[in-house]
């Protein structure tokens, strides 16, 4: 990615997509070329947390909001230490962002950080575009960057595609550290950072959980040297099928029986571990909005999503796995894609969402209380 800082309002700007469609609007942010996986998130808040979201890396997010910007950046809302996204695509920026918590515009967060932009253009065509060719290879240009429209298509076809493609080491944490457990200390965690979010951690130490967060390339005695009364796996991007690393090591935890709990990227080491497959979906589910029921109370809830993979399993049959009984727990209502996995046998159990409720919304918290009772039963 090259990038300029200078100023963006009028300067020319174009989305070229791997299929040949172009969009033509105006920079916003830096100045430059970027590449990655166009997807959309259908989100109407929380792009704050979206573009600090380490699952995102190396993808150019679509708002489907129309109006983004209007509350501005603020020091709190980040998700990790930088903005992840390849490059950011919005319809109608605010011309003055109006929030108490705002220190600056997000314009300028975007220039600050080198994340190239564009504005302008008709992001809900971009939208059904994608929803009917799939997710796919793009790039944003600007300023010097731009060229004949062969060339940019050029350009953006040489990429490499997101199926095979193994980031989770990339944005993983490069030293372990602790978050301590508000109030008293309950248990003790060890989370596996393979692009886990901030509020992650947050949301276990608010139930008496101190979290040792570990890099991705922890081995098994680096997650049991801190006597972890259970294991998380978190969020994280890139392929499923490239993380034979982390699949060894949950395995490693399952045959301990020690009581486990992965989410996004950790349901897809789940599901691997347990011998089920994983494939790449058309379009994904990114977003605030996404409807899922979990099979345990039949109970529906408003998620948040960031994955462009699931997990192949049955829906409508308990399957024998090396560590006995499993079942898909959750599933989305949109289109019947695996959104959980539970053992019956052994404390372990995941979803493919984020239930840190970061931006909202708080429908999955009781997830956090069911891996509390996990521990709390294993040691009984």
């Amino acid at each position: 990615m090259t990038t300029s800082t200078r100023g963006t309002n009028q300067v020319p700007a174009v989305l070229v997509l791997e299929d040949g469609r172009i969009f033509r609007g105006r920079a916003y942010g830096a100045v430059g070329e970027t590449f990655g996986e166009a997807v959309f998130s259908t989100g109407m808040t929380g792009y704050q947390e979206t573009l600090t979201d380490p699952s995102y890396d190396r993808q150019i997010v679509v708002a489907t909001a129309p109006q983004i910007g209007n509350t501005g950046w603020n020091d709190e809302d980040d998700e990790s230490g930088r903005i992840w996204v390849s490059g950011y695509v919005v319809r109608d920026p605010a011309r003055v962002p109006s929030n108490w918590r705002a220190k600056r515009s997000l314009d300028a967060e975007l220039v600050a950080q080198g994340v190239v932009g564009i504005s302008g253009i008709d992001t809900r065509a971009l939208t059904r575009h994608l929803r009917e060719r799939g997710s796919m290879r793009s790039g944003i240009f600007s300023g010097e960057a731009l060229a004949t429209d062969t060339e940019l298509l050029a350009r953006v076809q040489a990429q490499p595609h997101m199926k095979g493609a193994s980031l989770y080491e990339e944005v993983a944490t490069k030293e372990a550290y602790v978050v301590p457990a508000v109030g008293q200390k309950r248990f003790t965690v060890a989370a596996v950072d393979l692009g886990i979010k901030g509020m992650t951690p947050q949301r276990m130490a608010e139930r008496g959980i101190e979290v040792h967060v570990l890099p991705a390339t922890a081995t098994e005695d680096d997650v049991f040297a801190v006597a972890p009364d259970g294991v998380f796996f978190s969020n994280g991007p890139g392929d499923p099928a490239t993380a034979d690393g982390p699949v060894a090591l949950m395995t490693a935890v399952l045959e301990r029986k020690t009581p486990l709990f992965g989410i996004c990227f950790g349901n897809q080491i789940l599901g691997r571990a347990l011998g089920f497959g994983t494939y790449k979906l058309k379009y994904g589910h990114r977003g605030i909005n996404q409807p899922v029921q979990d099979r345990t109370t039949g109970k529906v809830e408003v998620t948040a999503h960031n994955h462009g993979f699931a997990v192949d399993a049955p829906l409508d049959q308990v399957s024998e796995t090396r560590f006995g009984r499993a079942e898909v727990s959750h599933v989305c209502l949109n289109d019947d894609v695996v959104e959980g996995l539970q053992l019956l046998d052994q404390p372990a159990f995941s979803v493919q969402y984020h239930p840190e409720a970061a931006a909202g919304p708080h429908d999955a918290a009781y997830l956090f209380d069911r891996f509390v009772s996990l521990m709390e039963g294993q040691r009984a």
